[in-house]
C-alpha cells in the first residue's frame, strides 16, 4: 500500500500546480534550458521519477522525462550495466542532479523521493513491472503493450483500481493535439458514420539469424531480464531488440507497432470489444529465429458498429495510402487518414481532398525509438497534471488494455487456427481450448504477478 509519506508528498504536488503552472511544457521563456528553471522558486516543486529500462526507447524517455522543466529523473534501472551509464550520462546533461544507478528496479520501490516508475522494459516485464510499482504507491508511465498477454492486462486494470494510482499507458498519439482534433471531427461526422479503420505499419527489417549459446556478457543481469519468464539460455541474437520477435519475450510487430494505430481506430470508431477476430500472416521472408509473423493481416469485427483492420510488414516497407504508418477511417460521406505525424487529411466520395491539417512538429516514422519527442511531451505532461491535479488521462490503463487486448487476440488467432468468436462485453475468447491456452503465460516460479 502506499505509504503516508508519498500520500503527503502527493498532495504538496498538487497544492503546488498552480505556482507550477507557468513552467509546464509550452511555457518556458525563451533563453531558458530546463537546467535554468532549476534555480527558479517554485520550479522544484518536481515530479521524480524512476526510469526502468533504458537500452533504446527507454533512453529516448529519459531524455524526454528529464528535458521537462517539472520533473526530477533520480535514479535509472537497467539490467544492462553499460545502457545505465549512457543514460546517467545523458540525463545529467538535462537536468542539475545525476540520477542515481540501480540494476535491480525493485530495491527503489520502496524509495520515499521516487513518485513515479516509468517502464519501457521488453515487453514480458510491462504489466509485472507496473503491478509492482502500483502495489508500492507509486504512479506509472508503461510503455506500450501494456501487457505481454490479455490476462496480466485484466490483472493490471484491477491493481490500479485497488491501489488507486495514476497509470498512463504510452499511446503518445492521444496527446497529440492534430490527431485529436482529427478524431474530433470524425465524432463531429465530417464523413457521416464512420464504419471500418483501416492501420498499417510498414518496414524492412534483417534476419536475426540463428542464434548461439553462448556465456551471459559480463554486464548484463540475464536472470533479472528474463524475471517472470520462465528461464531460457541465451543466445547471441536475443538483446537488445531481437526479443521482440520471440513469444516467449515479446508480441511482435502487432504489439510492437500495430498497437499505436488499432488504438486510434478504436478510438476513432468508438468501439471496445470485438465479436469476431480472423488473422492470416506467417514468417516468410527469412529462415532464421524470428518466431511472430512478418508478415500479418488481422481483421477485428465490432457487430454492426464496424470492422477495423491491421496489416504488418516488417519486412517490405513499401508504403500505404503514401505513408508508412497510419490508419484511414471510411464513412459514409468519405474518408479520413491519420498517419505518423502531427496531421490529418480528409476526402469526400469522390476522393477529393477537402480539408487538410499538416504537422507542424518533425517526426521521423522510421525512427525505432524516438520519432516525436517534442509531440510526446505532451503526453508526459498529461501524466504529470494527472498526478498533481487529478487532470483525466488521455491514455489511462482500461482504454490502453482494451487497444493492447485487440491485437492480442489477433496474435492469438494467429496462433489458434486464425478465428476466434469473442464476447463483447469483455474480449474474452469463447469456446476455443486451443486459443485459450495463450490468454496466459506460464511463470518462473515465485514471479507471477498477483493482486495483493
Amino acid at each position: 500500500m502506499m505509504n503516508q509519506f508519498n500520500k503527503s508528498r502527493r498532495s504538496f504536488l498538487k497544492s503546488a500546480a498552480i505556482g507550477t503552472s507557468a513552467i509546464t511544457f509550452g511555457g518556458i521563456l525563451p533563453g531558458f534550458s530546463a537546467k535554468s528553471y532549476a534555480n527558479i522558486v517554485g520550479a522544484n516543486e518536481k515530479v521524480h521519477v524512476a526510469m526502468m529500462g533504458v537500452n533504446a526507447r527507454g533512453l529516448a524517455l529519459a531524455n524526454n522525462f528529464s528535458s521537462q522543466p517539472n520533473c526530477e529523473v533520480v535514479y535509472i534501472c537497467d539490467v544492462d550495466r553499460r545502457a545505465a551509464a549512457k543514460c546517467i550520462s545523458q540525463v545529467a546533461k538535462n537536468q542539475s542532479r545525476e540520477p542515481k544507478s540501480q540494476g535491480d528496479f525493485r530495491k527503489v520501490l520502496d524509495r520515499k523521493e521516487v513518485d513515479a516508475m516509468v517502464i519501457a522494459t521488453p515487453d514480458h516485464w510491462h504489466a509485472p513491472a507496473a503491478i509492482l510499482a502500483s502495489k508500492a504507491g507509486k504512479h506509472v508511465y508503461l510503455e506500450k503493450p501494456c501487457s505481454h498477454n490479455p490476462y496480466e492486462g485484466e490483472l493490471l486494470v484491477k491493481v490500479a483500481e485497488k491501489y488507486k494510482n495514476v497509470v498512463q499507458m504510452g499511446n503518445q498519439r492521444r496527446s497529440w493535439p492534430n490527431v485529436a482534433a482529427g478524431i474530433s471531427d470524425l465524432h463531429n461526422g465530417i464523413i457521416g458514420k464512420p464504419y471500418f479503420a483501416k492501420t498499417w505499419y510498414t518496414n524492412n527489417r534483417p534476419s536475426i539469424g540463428i542464434g548461439k549459446k553462448v556465456a551471459v556478457p559480463e554486464w548484463l543481469n540475464f536472470d533479472l531480464w528474463q524475471g517472470p519468464a520462465p528461464r531460457k539460455e541465451y543466445k547471441d541474437n536475443i538483446l537488445h531488440y531481437n526479443w521482440h520477435w520471440f513469444w516467449h519475450w515479446g508480441t511482435g510487430e502487432a504489439l510492437n507497432n500495430g498497437t499505436h494505430m488499432v488504438d486510434l481506430a478504436r478510438w476513432g470508431l468508438k468501439v471496445d470489444y470485438p465479436t469476431k477476430v480472423t488473422s492470416a500472416g506467417g514468417r516468410y521472408r527469412y529462415q532464421d529465429d524470428w518466431e511472430t509473423p512478418d508478415t500479418q493481416v488481422i481483421a477485428l469485427e465490432f457487430g454492426e458498429q464496424g470492422t477495423i483492420t491491421w496489416e504488418g510488414r516488417s519486412c517490405n516497407g513499401r508504403t500505404i495510402e503514401g505513408a508508412s504508418v497510419g490508419v484511414i477511417f471510411y464513412g459514409e460521406n468519405g474518408a479520413l487518414q491519420i498517419n505518423g505525424d502531427n496531421g490529418y487529411a480528409v476526402y469526400d466520395l469522390q476522393n477529393k481532398l477537402v480539408k487538410e491539417v499538416k504537422n507542424s512538429k518533425e517526426i521521423d516514422t522510421r525512427n525505432l525509438t524516438n520519432p516525436s519527442q517534442a509531440l510526446d511531451a505532451l503526453h508526459i505532461q498529461n501524466f504529470f497534471d494527472a498526478i498533481k491535479k487529478g487532470t483525466d488521462l488521455n491514455a489511462d490503463i482500461v482504454s490502453g488494455h482494451k487497444s493492447t487486448l485487440l491485437v492480442q487476440l489477433g496474435n492469438i488467432a494467429q496462433r489458434a487456427g486464425g478465428l476466434l468468436k469473442t464476447d463483447p462485453t469483455n474480449g474474452h475468447i469463447l469456446a476455443n481450448e486451443e486459443a485459450l491456452q495463450f490468454w496466459k503465460r506460464s511463470y518462473e516460479a515465485g514471479w507471477e504477478p498477483t493482486l495483493d
